[in-house]
């Protein structure tokens, strides 16, 4: 039963977050989350966008190009990275090779200068609000990867009065046999 070797595992043990964080439940529902903010935006951009952008004023235009490309810039980083931990998590990729990976994957490229509110107050809503989910999903994403990349394990609990029990137990049933 693999929940009770968890359940025994030598509390101070060190616990490799990257190995643990894109082999779980939450590393694939951002996974899913990211690659669907990406089909979403290409539908949104290739179909009801295209008719939006033709309505809007001259410079508004200009806007709308230059943020659509600096979210499909965004969305291309967000996916890659999303790519190359799913292999990690597939072991098709070992972390060390991921980490080779992300020299090509520029997750933390500097996008220019922030629009201001005016200029994406003139945006259609539907872009608002993808260019905002995408910020969002691709600042929880840089996060993760500073922690995975941080190359430290997760420091092992101090030792406590329930740990010093929890070895005399084990020390106690293994003489027992």
């Amino acid at each position: 039963m693999v929940g009770m070797d968890v359940m025994f595992r030598d509390p101070r043990e060190t616990v490799n977050f990257g190995e643990t964080f894109v082999a779980s439940d939450a590393f694939r529902t951002l996974f899913r989350e990211g690659m669907t903010l990406v089909e979403e935006t290409a539908a949104y951009l290739d179909g009801p966008g295209r008719d939006e952008s033709r309505l809007l004023a001259r410079h508004a235009a200009l806007s709308y190009a230059s943020e659509s490309m600096r979210l499909t810039t965004r969305l291309m980083q967000i996916a890659s990275w999303l790519l190359v931990q799913r292999a990690v998590s597939e072991g098709e990729l070992s972390l060390s090779e991921a980490q080779q990976e992300k020299t090509r994957v520029r997750l933390g490229a500097n996008e220019g200068p922030e629009t201001s509110a005016v200029v994406l107050a003139e945006l259609p809503l539907s872009l608002q609000a993808l260019i905002e989910h995408s910020k969002r999903l691709h600042a929880r994403i840089r996060h993760l990867d500073s922690l995975i990349s941080d190359d430290r394990p997760t420091p092992a609990p101090r030792e406590s009065p329930v740990f010093a029990q929890h070895d005399l137990l084990r020390a106690a049933f293994r003489t027992a046999r």
